[in-house]
């Protein structure tokens, strides 16, 4: 084949990825046919809910940590986006106290417990995902505190509040992406190094009135070690990922949103997952990625480092 070709069919199946990213390059091989797996769990007592594919194996599992005071179920529609590109998602209501404050609070100890729930899970008689879950990988996914949270795990630090106790992070880490996130201090001034060592993606709302997109994009060329990426969302804000705009009980976002929330929750869904995939080898999610993702998607601008 030559490189005219090559190239002509490389368009093609990533174009045909970014349409319908299960494609038999991205999926395991299919147990019965069955439709979306959705049921609750406990992780290490925190009440939990799974969203995974039913037609396919061999799932990694993505984490979703929280932000602050932000219920799961607000994240459902996203987390049912990610899990449709090959995902057993795992999203947790973490209750703890910060500051004297008891709530919603994400913290790094959960990726090691999701470790064990893994294992678990995977063993389990009667569970959906018996024998189906990739006990080699975990991503993270993360909101705002709970992105903080993440960023924190690819380093390894265990920086208060996002650490309660000292706690290593588990081999099994593959990659993050991490939505409405900083480490900006407060107050301003230069963003600290991030010393981390999986990939990891920012996603960013250009409208997000809770974390600045200036202090993504500092934190962006804090971020040490490639591959890297910032993902600008256009017109989105600080809950482009949840169900709807400023949920009960968390702090809103006084800046509205002027892209639609199914619109962003698609973009966030699918550059988030698409990153993580091509982070756990996916070549053909790395095509789509690095190649005609941001031509294809109007809704998004993104700059990255391999």
């Amino acid at each position: 084949m030559n490189a005219l070709l090559r190239l002509a069919a490389s368009a093609s199946a990533a174009l045909a990825l970014a349409a319908s990213p299960l494609t038999a390059a991205t999926a395991s091989p299919a147990r019965a046919s069955a439709g979306p797996i959705e049921y609750p769990t406990t992780v290490h007592g925190d009440a939990a809910d799974v969203y995974a594919p039913g037609d396919r194996a061999n799932l990694p599992v993505a984490l979703l940590l929280q932000g602050a005071d932000v219920d799961k179920s607000h994240y459902s529609a996203f987390a049912r986006a990610v899990a449709r590109l090959g995902f057993a998602v795992v999203v947790p209501n973490h209750r703890r106290a910060v500051f004297g404050r008891t709530g919603l609070y994400a913290e790094t100890a959960q990726a090691a417990w999701t470790v064990e729930w893994m294992r678990a899970e995977d063993a389990r008689a009667g569970s959906p995902l018996r024998g189906r879950i990739d006990e080699r990988s975990l991503v993270l996914l993360g909101h705002s505190f709970g992105g903080a949270t993440g960023l924190a795990l690819t380093t390894g630090a265990c920086a208060p509040p996002f650490c309660a106790d000292p706690a290593a992070r588990p081999a099994e880490l593959r990659g993050a992406a991490l939505h409405g996130t900083n480490n900006t201090p407060r107050g301003g001034g230069a963003n600290p190094p991030v010393p981390n060592t999986v990939p990891v993606a920012l996603v960013q709302g250009t409208a997000d009135g809770v974390a600045a997109p200036a202090a993504a994009a500092g934190t962006y060329d804090a971020i040490q070690r490639p591959p890297k990426m910032l993902v600008s969302v256009t017109g989105a804000n600080h809950y482009d990922l949840t169900d709807g705009q400023n949920p009960a009980g968390a702090l809103p976002d006084p800046s509205p949103q002027t892209l639609g929330q199914d619109a962003s929750i698609r973009a966030s869904a699918r550059w988030s997952g698409m990153f993580l995939r091509t982070a756990l080898g996916d070549r053909w999610a790395a095509a789509w990625l690095y190649g005609v993702g941001d031509g294809v998607d109007e809704d998004v601008t993104v700059t990255y480092v391999r």
